[in-house]
């Protein structure tokens, strides 16, 4: 018998190393820690996370969301550049929850790969956590999943899970719209994180390159596609909790044709301005290189709005001003409507 066939196999052989799962975990812990919360009970290494519900709530509801970042990932792969989906993927995550009134507390993440690189997987939950300290969350723990065979040699997949709680009488379900209430449409900061798969088709035929320089900017295409999500919590949740919001819309995959219907109560719809928002003249050079259609323009990509909050018309002024102050951009874009489709009419 061959010492080739006595010699004992391990797991580091069959591609998982134990070890580098090690080292990933002392480098992230001053990243983890940095997200804390007072509710937050332990820290990172156990087997659950545990955190306490905020006090002064008299009827708490926690509201969980979970996400990923989708074929985005695959071009942060090709450019080398791991720590922006981190953000993406808990904007994706709280962002969902917010629009529920919703204020994140924790937030867990699932990373697998082909084989662990600790140094790139830190970069990825270096995102991640500066998306918790944008949301507010604490990064209560995850989980690395080294799985040889399952990925590419150097592929890696991300999922989030956000948890997050509102007083039960202060949920944002959209029932108290109206006609007449108002759309206000905050800006998006390029394409977050949908549609990308239309995204690398039109790469595809535009024969354009991720290092080419767009449109005489000094970001390249690649950057500009990579800008990761914006997390609207801190400027949205003071206003949630005053009651001067009555339904939000996260504009995510099915862009602003398939998303804001999804609040609006049976019989209403909402007839947008095109001209009352400008557009990033990424959209027009996807649109342009792609020659895709209105209609699919605007059920694919946010075209500039990730956002959409419906108050009453009494609140447009005021709301629109206190986020200006909060740093968002924010337009008027039109009215919800009377219409038994519940459309989105953009005009």
């Amino acid at each position: 018998m061959s010492s080739q066939e006595t010699e004992g196999l391990t797991y580091r052989g069959a591609g998982v190393d134990i070890d580098a799962g090690n080292r990933l975990v002392e480098q992230i812990k001053p990243l983890v820690r940095a997200t804390a919360r007072p509710e937050l009970l332990g820290g990172i290494g156990g087997f659950g996370a545990m955190i306490e519900i905020p006090t002064g709530y008299k009827q708490p509801v926690l509201v969980a969301g979970a996400d990923g970042v989708g074929t985005k990932l695959k071009l942060a792969i090709e450019m080398g550049v791991h720590d922006t989906v981190g953000i993406d993927l808990v904007a994706m995550c709280a962002n969902d929850i917010l629009v529920q009134g919703a204020e994140p507390l924790f937030f867990l993440d699932y990373l697998a790969v082909d084989r662990l690189d600790a140094d790139m997987a830190t970069e990825v939950i270096a995102g991640i956590a500066e998306g918790c300290k944008q949301s507010g969350a604490a990064l209560a723990g995850g989980e690395t999943a080294e799985m040889p065979g399952m990925y590419g040699l150097g592929d890696y997949d991300l999922a989030g899970f956000c948890v997050g709680v509102v007083e039960k009488a202060n949920i944002i379900d959209g029932s108290g719209i109206s006609a007449g209430d108002r759309v206000i449409g905050l800006a998006s900061s390029g394409l977050h994180s949908n549609g990308f798969s239309l995204v690398r088709k039109v790469l595809e035929r535009s024969n354009h390159h991720l290092a080419q320089t767009f449109e005489g900017g000094e970001r390249s295409l690649g950057e500009v596609l990579l800008a990761p999500t914006r997390i609207y919590v801190r400027s949205l949740l003071p206003l949630l909790r005053a009651g001067r919001i009555n339904g939000l819309s996260h504009i995510t995959g099915g862009g602003l044709l398939e998303n804001i219907p999804r609040i609006l109560p049976a019989g209403l719809g909402v007839e947008l301005q095109r001209a009352r928002w400008p557009r990033s003249t990424l959209f027009d050079w996807l649109q342009a290189q792609g020659s895709i259609h209105d209609e699919e323009m605007y059920r694919t990509f946010n075209c500039g709005i990730g956002m959409v909050a419906i108050v009453g018309v009494d609140q447009a002024e005021s709301v629109t001003s206190e986020l200006l102050a909060a740093g968002e951009q924010a337009w008027d874009l039109g009215a919800v409507v009377v219409d038994n489709d519940q459309a989105v009419r953009i005009l």
